[in-house]
């Protein structure tokens, strides 16, 4: 049996400690909360502080640039106000694992090259949060570019009124990013009010958005999910574009000059529940290929859908196209059937239900030739009640020779399957976006 040499047990012991010492370190030290009073600087108080410190910012106004270099958490108290004065941005942050909470953060420059913004989050700063915050009259509200998994939750953001459209920055810009979180916003008087491109796995939840150009400008982010945002009294409302793989689910999008929805050149999606009421065209389909469409309501825009460029191998049933001018706008060389499972709720439907089991006896068409005349001559509207044009409909509905392809739905449904579709129908566009 082996023993221990004299002297040894003490010296293992202190051997141990400082091992563990040297280990755990950097931990040992509490991370200390500094109190950032009204009339001080913050900057001088980043400098001081350590990594994983807390800054209490009092009430007033900072009329002061930050840069963030450092792990550090800013909290407001009574809302503070940090004011770059038109100059740069107002906060860059070039460290990981920052959070900023309860800041009024205001006047940027106006700088679009330099793309000046409340707060600028450079690449690498990892693990951002940003929350409870108010940007105010900066130029881009949030830019955010080459970092992972970042929380953008329940911040306002309203740009500048006095500028147009196109001068402005957009409300949260998101470039090369992964993971990135934006929920519980509202954004408003931007140029887009949340911008993406090259992205991935991405989550956008219950945002509003309005008076922008286009809710959203997305590009390029696949396997991401739209859930439970509204758009209304802007130019679009989500424009989603060169994507696969998403969900976009529950969404509302109204009062919109342009589109509620556009699906531009996506695959492999679900886009369902959601609701485009009274915009010029609630969904905008160009392009798009292997997608499911269910469960929504468009109802009161001047077209229900405009569809085009292909867009035929998708799925589209149990839909309730309700009181739109036009249901389908739609021009191709075949027709392009929906409705194959349990059929989708057409309010202009003229059939019948002899069996009583729920869905039309006939098939519904969405076009004739007629309404191919009235897109190719639009000034054929103003004999939209004339007999001839009447003449003309029914003729081309009874000899296939003059048939026009349509979209066709064999067995439509006689109910709509939304239950609340009522209350949209005092919904009123507005052409004065922003």
């Amino acid at each position: 049996m082996k023993t221990t040499a004299p002297g040894s047990l003490p010296l293992m012991r202190a051997l141990m400690l400082a091992l563990t010492l040297a280990g755990n370190g950097p931990g040992l030290a509490a991370a200390a909360v500094l109190q950032v009073h009204a009339g001080d600087s913050i900057n001088a108080a980043i400098v001081r502080a350590q990594p994983g410190d807390t800054l209490l910012i009092a009430a007033g106004t900072y009329n002061e640039r930050l840069l963030i270099d450092k792990p550090l958490t800013l909290q407001g108290q009574g809302h503070p106000i940090i004011s770059a004065q038109r100059k740069d941005d107002t906060i860059r942050i070039s460290a990981a694992d920052v959070k900023l909470t309860g800041l009024i953060v205001r006047d940027s420059g106006e700088d679009l090259t330099a793309q000046n913004a409340g707060i600028y989050i450079q690449p690498g700063a990892h693990r951002v949060q940003i929350s409870e915050c108010q940007l105010v009259a900066n130029l881009f509200g949030i830019w955010l570019q080459g970092v992972h998994d970042a929380r953008l939750m329940n911040n306002v953001i309203t740009g500048r009124r006095d500028l147009q459209s196109a001068q402005r920055g957009n409300g949260i810009q998101v470039y090369d990013t992964r993971g990135v979180r934006v929920i519980g916003n509202e954004i408003s008087t931007t140029r887009d009010g949340i911008y993406v491109d090259v992205s991935k796995d991405a989550e956008f939840r219950h945002n509003r958005i309005h008076h922008v150009r286009y809710g959203t400008h997305y590009m390029n982010t696949n396997h991401s999910t739209w859930e439970d945002n509204e758009v209304y009294l802007s130019r679009a409302g989500l424009a989603l574009m060169e994507v696969r793989s998403l969900t976009v689910r529950r969404n509302i999008s109204w009062g919109n000059t342009d589109h509620g929805i556009m699906l531009r050149t996506i695959q492999d999606s679900i886009i369902e529940d959601n609701v485009v009421a009274s915009n010029d065209r609630g969904f905008f389909v160009y392009d798009a290929e292997y997608n499911t469409l269910r469960r929504n309501l468009v109802i009161n825009n001047r077209t229900g859908v405009h569809l085009s460029a292909g867009s035929s191998n998708n799925e589209v049933d149990g839909n309730d196209f309700i009181g739109n001018q036009e249901q389908v706008r739609f021009v191709a060389s075949r027709d392009v059937e929906w409705g194959k499972k349990e059929g989708n709720y057409w309010s202009n439907y003229n059939g019948w239900d002899q069996n009583a089991d729920g869905q039309g006896d006939v098939p519904y068409e969405a076009n004739d030739l007629v309404d191919r005349l009235n897109w190719q001559y639009p000034l054929l509207k103003m004999l939209s009640a004339s007999p001839a044009l009447q003449t003309l409909r029914f003729a081309a509905r009874q000899f296939p020779l003059l048939r026009a392809p349509s979209v066709v739905d064999r067995h439509p449904r006689m109910r709509p399957i939304s239950q609340n579709w009522k209350k949209w129908n005092d919904i009123v566009p507005r052409t004065d976006t922003n």
